[in-house]
């Protein structure tokens, strides 16, 4: 906790942004960090709320201890804040700037409308530690002779290879892209969190004695067996990257995409990467993102960013209440009207709203098909209109990681749903040797859930291999 009656006599205050009509015009990001004495005012407010359910399950899936670093961070001692972070969470600054921030609806001040600025502390440490120059290489002194391979650099599989990596394994990572970070540098847009936060984490993980290997589409450009044969464990954190077929007539027409590859190829605009296929490009153009979620929303900040006339987004659900019901939902993830950053840029928004087709001439799009839908979410008949669109993004999610190449030549037994089955404890697929984490493992989820289970398959490998393990989860 921070001071005992901080709660009491601050008022909660949080980073704000860079005007919209001046971030929309560069990609870099716009948030406008609070400065050391403002931070400690916040950390200040934690209060001694007996449950502190923002560092459980229904607040933070890494479990951070946000009590204690908010009670370092009001001492003044934000070296220890740091340790304690990092304790906990590899990437801080990554979460610090991407994360929904869970922890602040499941902090108790959250019963009033006035969370503690959880994340804007964490950020704050994370960014302090990287400028005092307190993150350092920790170098394992005693090597296993173990070699393990991680296909895929997201979260999940950096966090993983981090943690192998200081327990003394000899860890290759495999990436399929020129550069590591998975979703991270690929699909979370520059104005989210710039790239060279991802760079540096690297070169960390790099100097613990993690090798990456660039270019390698495991099942395309290596067999999978190889890897098997080669290691004494493999972990695969590819990500969930198949999109959801929403079956929409008309999706076959110029001017509909996925969201994954718009926002992909400006990321690598901004990273200066060459683009193979076709350029989407949004400029002077009518955009309607279809969908309600962080993708969608990416989707509508980007447009924005490269001159899009207009932005719709279409979303099936209902307009959510602008408050929940605190008592009976909290400290759980509420349903309520929220506005993202890129919303609030100028985007219109349709709620309840079905997508029937999209119209065209010519086999180009022209616009989207729409009707209101009722309470189980079906088209209500003589409610139906068009919006003009020369642009649709479908931003519906992902149904579970591409089977094809490294998981059809793999075999392994996968869920339901799609995903490759491994249970949380010991993280091991059907085939021997072979463990899975991240969206992988659980499907589509956030960056903090990857960095948890990267983190637990770290661990259940290295007691697997070792018989016993010292690395925390």
């Amino acid at each position: 906790m921070g001071k005992v009656t901080g709660f009491l006599e601050i008022d909660r205050q949080d980073q704000k942004y860079q005007p919209a009509a001046d971030r929309i015009r560069h990609f870099r990001e716009f948030t406008l960090p609070l400065n050391d004495q403002d931070v400690v005012r916040q950390a200040a407010r934690c209060m001694d709320c007996g449950i502190p359910f923002c560092h459980g399950d229904t607040g933070c899936p890494v479990h951070n201890q946000i009590p204690d670093w908010n009670d370092l961070v009001y001492s003044g001692d934000w070296q220890e804040a740091a340790r304690n972070l990092h304790s906990t969470n590899n990437f801080p600054e990554f979460t610090g700037r991407i994360c929904p921030a869970p922890c602040e609806e499941a902090c108790t001040l959250n019963l009033e409308n006035t969370p503690v600025a959880i994340k804007t502390v964490e950020q704050s440490i994370a960014d302090k530690a990287w400028d005092e120059g307190w993150i350092k290489p920790e170098i394992a002194s005693v090597k296993t002779g173990r070699k393990i391979a991680i296909v895929g650099s997201g979260p999940a599989g950096l966090a993983a290879a981090q943690q192998l990596a200081r327990a003394g394994h000899d860890v290759h990572v495999y990436e399929r892209e020129a550069k590591a970070g998975g979703l991270l540098r690929y699909g979370i847009p520059d104005f989210k969190m710039e790239k060279h936060f991802i760079d540096r984490r690297v070169a960390q993980i790099e100097a613990e004695g993690a090798t990456f290997h660039y270019g390698q589409n495991i099942g395309v450009t290596k067999p999978m067996a190889e890897l098997v044969d080669g290691h004494d464990a493999v972990l695969l954190t590819g990500g969930a990257e198949a999109p959801r077929d929403p079956k929409l007539p008309g999706a076959e027409m110029e001017g509909v995409h996925y969201a994954m590859p718009f926002l992909v190829q400006q990321n690598r605009r901004v990273g200066r990467e060459e683009i193979h296929e076709e350029p989407i490009i949004a400029t002077g153009k009518r955009v309607v993102v279809i969908g309600g979620g962080d993708t969608a929303s990416d989707c509508v900040g980007t447009s924005f960013r490269q001159g899009a006339l207009a932005v719709t987004q279409l979303d099936i659900r209902p307009m959510p209440p602008l408050r929940e019901d605190k008592l009976s939902v909290w400290p759980y993830w509420p349903t309520k009207f929220r506005t993202s950053s890129s919303q609030a840029e100028g985007a219109e928004r349709e709620f309840a709203c079905a997508t029937l087709r999209v119209v065209g001439k010519n086999g180009k799009v022209t616009g989207v098909e729409c009707a209101r839908v009722d309470e189980k979410r079906r088209p209500i008949e003589g409610t139906e209109f068009i919006i003009r669109a020369d642009l649709v993004f479908l931003a519906i999610g992902f149904a579970h990681p591409v089977h094809e190449g490294m998981l059809a030549e793999l075999g392994a037994t996968l869920d339901k749903r799609g995903n490759l089955a491994a249970d949380t404890k010991n993280y091991q697929t059907s085939v021997d040797k072979v463990y899975a984490a991240g969206d992988m493992r659980r499907g589509q989820s956030l960056v903090v859930w990857a960095i948890r289970e990267g983190r637990q398959a770290a661990h259940a490998i290295d007691k697997q291999l070792m018989g016993a393990t010292n690395l925390a989860w």
